[in-house]
């Protein structure tokens, strides 16, 4: 089987722009969830937030480039991600626009960071504004081609809280099919009155730091950001430096409720199932898991059951990174992927934050002491979505 390795990424996060910045917030386990400074809501002084610490016109001018105009703070994000991805790849512009090379972007929220703009053009009777383009779906996946000059295959993609996930699964197949050679993959969200409002409704927002897996957890912090991983077939990266391998991923649905996993965590179980297969690898091969862990009440506690039913000997050293970033939708698989390639690159694991007491049915501990070195070839990195959308990737190290 062709392997696909990680030779490129980028990020920007609550927790600072670029792989740097987070990496050191992760090893001194300081956290990104705040009150938030720039995001406009009535729940702005009552909820935290992982909020990108940058004004729109901040994010404006850490761009190297700004071939188009940049409509909202979405296309800023993953702009200012991919750009560093590229940077760090040293990809050139012939390879970007080669029919090998792939843009897949996941995004849930797309143009909805401005809303009250929507409004105000929908009840205008002028002509529409260039804003309501950035609407419709898979806009920033379309401005990021125009941007960077990719002419090759484009995807965007949304299945909620696993849709990054997905497309590192679908840049996974894509290459080791030979259909490209080359994929640059990750996702973006930012926050917006939409997706605030619509969480709020659902009565699994906290108004305070989220506990993931803890027994008094009370509901998860939103987030924004974006990271971008550069996927590249093992004999074009032969003189790179390498961080990692994308060894496995698997998807699966459970089709049981619009935003709960079921109770016997059915789908969970299957995609890790699926993802240790295409690794070839066994539950005990895992050194460290990232799990989804938002810290709702079914969440945590179904991802618990669907750990112990895959790990019957001994459940490995987990976290769950929402814990420092928030709950970031669209963008948080590809965003714990690097967190997990960042876990194994620098051979350390990062503590679980806010942790207290364990669920009392499973009883289940992440780890919560201080961060420290750690022998760590593969990781396991879930995420689950509305809709019964589970996928789980197996990121591994490259000798």
């Amino acid at each position: 089987m062709r392997r696909v390795l990680v030779t490129g990424m980028g990020i920007i996060s609550s927790l600072g722009n670029g792989c740097k910045k987070n990496l050191d917030a992760l090893k001194l386990g300081n956290t990104g969830i705040k009150k938030a400074k720039h995001f406009k809501s009535k729940y702005a002084d009552e909820l935290l937030f992982g909020e990108v610490p940058f004004s729109n016109e901040d994010l404006s001018t850490l761009l190297s480039s700004n071939k188009i105009q940049v409509r909202n703070r979405t296309d800023h994000l993953a702009q200012i991600a991919l750009n560093e991805a590229l940077i760090d790849a040293e990809i050139t512009a012939s390879q970007l626009s080669d029919h090998k090379t792939g843009l897949i972007s996941a995004s849930s929220t797309e143009g909805m960071c401005n809303t009250d703009e929507m409004y105000s053009d929908a009840k205008s009777d002028q002509p529409r504004s260039e804003f309501i383009d950035s609407y419709e779906y898979g806009s920033h996946c379309i401005k990021l081609a125009e941007e960077f000059g990719f002419r090759g295959y484009i995807d965007s993609l949304n299945t909620a809280c696993s849709s990054s996930a997905n497309g590192i699964l679908l840049a996974l197949r894509l290459i080791q099919s030979r259909r490209l050679d080359r994929v640059i993959v990750g996702g973006v969200e930012s926050l917006s009155k939409h997706s605030v409002n619509g969480f709020n409704a659902l009565q699994i927002v906290s108004d305070k730091a989220c506990r993931p897996f803890d027994e008094n957890r009370d509901g998860l912090n939103l987030g924004e950001g974006a990271a971008y991983l550069v996927l590249e077939a093992e004999e074009l990266s032969l003189n790179k430096h390498i961080y990692a391998e994308i060894k496995g991923a698997g998807n699966a649905n459970d089709a049981f409720h619009p935003s709960a996993t079921s109770d016997n965590a059915r789908g969970p179980v299957l995609a890790m199932q699926l993802a240790l297969q295409s690794a070839d690898l066994d539950a005990r091969d895992i050194d460290f898991i990232n799990a989804h862990g938002t810290a709702t009440l079914n969440n945590d506690l179904t991802e618990s059951r669907a750990l112990k039913s895959i790990f019957t000997d001994a459940i490995p050293p987990f976290i769950s990174t929402k814990s420092y970033t928030g709950h970031t939708l669209a963008a948080a698989g590809a965003i714990e992927a690097l967190f997990s390639i960042l876990s194994i690159k620098e051979q350390h694991l990062f503590s679980e934050l806010n942790f207290s007491e364990a669920i009392l049915e499973t009883n289940l501990h992440p780890f919560s002491g201080e961060s420290r070195s750690a022998k760590i070839d593969n990781v396991l990195s879930n995420s689950f979505g509305f809709g019964g959308n589970c996928t789980s990737l197996i990121l591994s190290n490259y000798p």
